[in-house]
């Protein structure tokens, strides 16, 4: 094998063709089986890692190569960080055709005991994460990536569901706590799920809330709301983001239920929200209003439509997109405002890769690069690139 890759596989060639493979790493000869295989191009499974890379290690979850949520628990933290820096740069490079910063930041914290939320799948009278690359349960007891709470509330749904109360009919869940609070989502269901089985819940669940949960007191999030994962880096994230940020106008793109915005409003006079979620927008305008931020004006629009009827040019743009990224139209009018400083907060370097090509394209270059890793021992990270007008 030659590389990681993004997507978590390592990279290897056999006979003229490229082969991809979970769970190995760089350096290791492996005997693999082939799945699927397309021209130039085989999907395989290692099936034994023949000269162990000398930097492996025993991955700590029993659940590591079953479970499809975690990817490199058999690398120490610091080669995972050094692997997704040298990622991110070739996607720039591969997909952006654009040369990133020489020096790319990193931003990093506890690599275990991080996620605050979770989503599980139910099948057959047990609970876990669905096997890598399939539709297969792998039931779990514990998740060491993620926080005490969850644990804690996954371990309480192991024993409810032995309980002949459990809905059978209940086909996937969400957990998502701030340590104190417990909300519990129901994703998919075949019936209605009664009201009676959240009643019993919070008999059952320390913490249990009802409808929206108050993250450390300064987030209202409902159901259906996104808020970051990473209970340690949020904070560090939203700092990086807005370094050095400041002046008289300000947009957030993409604003959920305000990680941003309320930063944002202590630094600029005024700042315009744009979120198109209603739940997200009445979280945004209940933070802002218990904050204080009269400054911060709500939009509850399509980014795009917010745009193309802005008749001003803003100081400042940050936008924290979906995976899918900005998209042409969201790109063409940014250039078109042209503010002298844009912040791209993204989650999948491929598709920010390509918006970055095209703003670099209308003039605008990348002033700092930072990978913030909100996904230890994942292949996921984020990226927060600023950029500047010339």
């Amino acid at each position: 094998m030659e590389k990681l890759v993004y997507g978590g596989d390592a990279l290897g060639r056999l006979d003229g063709r490229v082969v991809l493979a979970p769970f190995a790493l760089p350096g290791e000869l492996i005997r693999a089986r082939a799945g699927q295989e397309k021209p130039g191009l085989i999907r395989a499974r290692a099936v034994e890692i023949l000269e162990p890379a000398p930097e492996r290690v025993i991955a700590p979850c029993p659940y590591f190569g079953r479970c499809g949520g975690c990817h490199y628990q058999h690398a120490p933290y610091e080669y995972q960080l050094a692997a997704k820096r040298e990622i991110l740069a070739e996607e720039v490079r591969r997909l952006g055709k654009i040369e990133p910063p020489r020096e790319i930041g990193v931003l990093s914290g506890e690599p275990w005991r991080y996620r605050n939320r979770a989503q599980l799948h139910i099948e057959g009278g047990r609970i876990g994460y669905w096997e890598a690359r399939s539709h297969r349960l792998c039931a779990i007891d514990q998740c060491p990536i993620s926080s005490p709470r969850v644990n804690d509330t996954i371990c309480a749904l192991n024993g409810m569901l032995r309980d002949a109360r459990w809905p059978r009919f209940l086909r996937s869940l969400e957990i998502f706590t701030d340590e104190r609070g417990v909300q519990l989502n129901v994703v998919e269901s075949h019936r209605p799920v009664a009201r009676r089985f959240f009643e019993w819940c919070a008999e059952t669940i320390p913490g249990l809330v009802e409808g929206a949960l108050d993250y450390e007191g300064r987030f209202r999030v409902s159901r259906n709301a996104f808020f970051q994962a990473n209970r340690f880096l949020a904070d560090r994230l939203v700092e990086t983001a807005l370094a050095g940020a400041e002046g008289e106008s300000a947009i957030d793109l993409y604003a959920g239920v305000g990680l941003f915005s309320l930063a944002m409003a202590h630094r600029f006079r005024e700042v315009a929200a744009v979120e198109s979620g209603s739940a997200a927008v009445r979280d945004l305008v209940f933070n802002a209003e218990r904050a204080g931020l009269a400054n911060v004006r709500v939009e509850q629009r399509a980014v795009e439509a917010y745009l193309d009827a802005l008749d001003r040019t803003p100081d400042f743009i940050l936008a924290d997109p979906p995976r899918a990224g900005l998209g042409p139209q969201v790109v063409r009018r940014l250039t078109e405002l042209r503010p002298r400083t844009i912040v791209l907060v993204a989650c999948d370097p491929s598709t920010m890769a390509r918006d970055l090509a095209a703003l670099a394209a209308a003039g605008y270059g990348i002033e700092t690069m930072t990978l913030v890793d909100l996904f230890p021992q994942t292949y996921h990270f984020e990226t927060v690139a600023k950029l500047a007008a010339s």
